[in-house]
C-alpha cells in the first residue's frame, strides 16, 4: 500500500515510517526539516522516497498523492513559547499547512487521513481522567491551530466523504524525540542536562504529573486506525496512569533544581482511554520503567541538543509569562 508520511523525519514520523516498510509498505516522507533529521531515516532512507517540501505552500509535491491510498499528517510547529511570540507562523504552517493536505488527499482521492492532534486542546481540564467529550479550551496559539486543523479535518470528512482519523496524543516520548529548537519537551530538556551532568530543572514543585505515553504504543494505535471505516472520529492517546515529573527526575537518577510554575499549565494531564480501549482494541503495553530505559540506551542522541539551565529557560519562557499570567490575573 502506498503510504504517505508528513513530517516523517520527525520523532514520532521516523518511527511510523521505519514500522510501515517492516509491514511492507510503499512509504513516502514529506518534511521541510524545519524540526525533522535526515539522520532519524538514515538506517532505513533507501527504502523510504524523499520530498523536502513545506506543506503550508502547494507545489509539485502534491502529486505523490497519486494513487495513495493513507495519508499519515503529522507534519507541525510544537513549541508553546514561538507560538506566543509569531502565532502567524503557526496558522501558516498547522492550519494552512492540514488544509492542503486534506485538500490534495481529496483531489487524488486518497483514501483516509490519520491526523496527529494534541491533548493541549483541553487547557486545563475539568475532569480527570479527561475525555474526548471534555470542553475545549486551548491556552495558547499552538494548541489553538492544532485543533483548528481537527476541525478542518471533520468538516471535510462530513462535506466530502474522506475517512479521517484524530489522535490527541497525551505526552508522547522515546527514543529520537525532539533535542532541537527552543525549550520545550521535558524528556529532550532532561536528557541534554543528564548528559552534561547538570540538574534536571523541575517546573513548580515537580508533583505535577503527565501522561507519557511511549512511541511504540503510538504507533501501534496508528496502524490499528487504518481499518477504521467511519468517516471521522476521535480517539484520546494515552496511558490513564500520570506520573509525577519529580518520580521521572528520580527514573533518570539526576539531582534537580525547581523553576517557577508556568501559567496556563494544567495540574495534570490524565487521558480516559475507554474509547480507544473499545472501539480499537488498543491499550498501552510500555510502562514508564520501561520506557525510560530504553531511552537510556540511546541516550547519546541527546549529546547536541541544547543544554538549558534555570537562566536560560527564564530568558526563554519570558512571554510566556509575560502574556499568560496577564491573562490569569483578569
Amino acid at each position: 500500500m502506498k503510504i504517505i508520511i508528513t513530517g516523517g523525519a520527525g520523532f514520532i514520523g521516523s518511527h511510523l515510517a521505519k514500522f510501515l516498510i517492516t509491514k511492507g509498505h510503499k512509504v513516502i516522507i514529506i518534511d521541510n526539516l524545519s524540526t525533522g533529521r535526515l539522520s532519524n531515516i538514515k538506517t532505513f532512507k533507501n527504502k523510504v522516497k524523499f520530498i523536502k517540501a513545506d506543506i503550508s505552500k502547494l507545489g509539485k509535491w502534491t502529486e505523490n498523492f497519486k494513487n495513495t491510498k493513507i495519508v499519515f499528517h503529522l507534519a507541525a510547529l510544537a513549541d508553546i513559547v514561538p507560538s506566543i511570540q509569531d502565532p502567524k507562523k503557526y496558522f501558516k504552517s498547522n492550519v494552512v499547512g492540514t488544509e492542503n493536505i486534506v485538500s490534495s488527499s481529496i483531489k487524488h482521492k486518497v483514501k483516509k487521513i490519520i491526523y496527529s492532534a494534541s491533548s493541549s486542546c483541553y487547557g486545563i481540564p475539568r475532569y480527570y481522567p479527561t475525555s474526548e467529550n471534555e470542553k475545549i479550551d486551548p491556552q495558547y496559539p499552538y494548541a489553538l491551530t492544532k485543533y483548528l486543523g481537527e476541525q478542518i479535518l471533520m468538516h471535510y470528512a462530513k462535506i466530502y466523504g474522506i475517512q479521517c482519523t484524530s489522535f490527541r496524543l497525551f505526552n508522547v516520548y522515546g527514543t529520537r524525540s525532539r533535542t532541537s529548537g527552543t525549550y520545550g519537551a521535558m524528556f529532550g530538556v532532561f536528557l541534554a542536562q543528564k548528559l552534561k551532568k547538570k540538574p534536571l530543572t523541575i517546573v513548580g514543585d515537580g508533583n505535577q504529573k503527565r501522561d507519557f505515553t511511549y512511541i511504540s504504543d503510538v504507533i501501534e494505535a496508528f496502524y490499528k486506525a487504518i481499518k477504521i471505516k467511519k468517516n471521522f472520529q476521535i480517539f484520546n492517546l494515552g496511558t490513564g496512569k500520570p506520573i509525577a515529573v519529580k518520580e521521572i527526575a528520580k527514573l533518570l537518577d539526576c539531582k534537580s533544581v525547581n523553576i517557577p510554575k508556568r501559567p496556563g499549565e494544567p495540574d495534570m494531564t490524565c487521558a480516559n482511554i475507554n474509547k480507544i480501549r473499545n472501539e480499537l482494541n488498543w491499550s498501552p503495553k510500555i510502562s514508564i520503567k520501561h520506557g525510560v530505559k530504553n531511552i537510556l540506551k540511546e541516550i547519546n542522541y541527546w549529546n547536541r541538543a541544547p543544554v538549558w539551565t534555570p537562566k536560560k529557560i527564564k530568558i526563554a519562557t519570558k512571554d510566556w509569562f509575560k502574556y499568560l499570567e496577564t491573562k490569569y490575573r483578569r
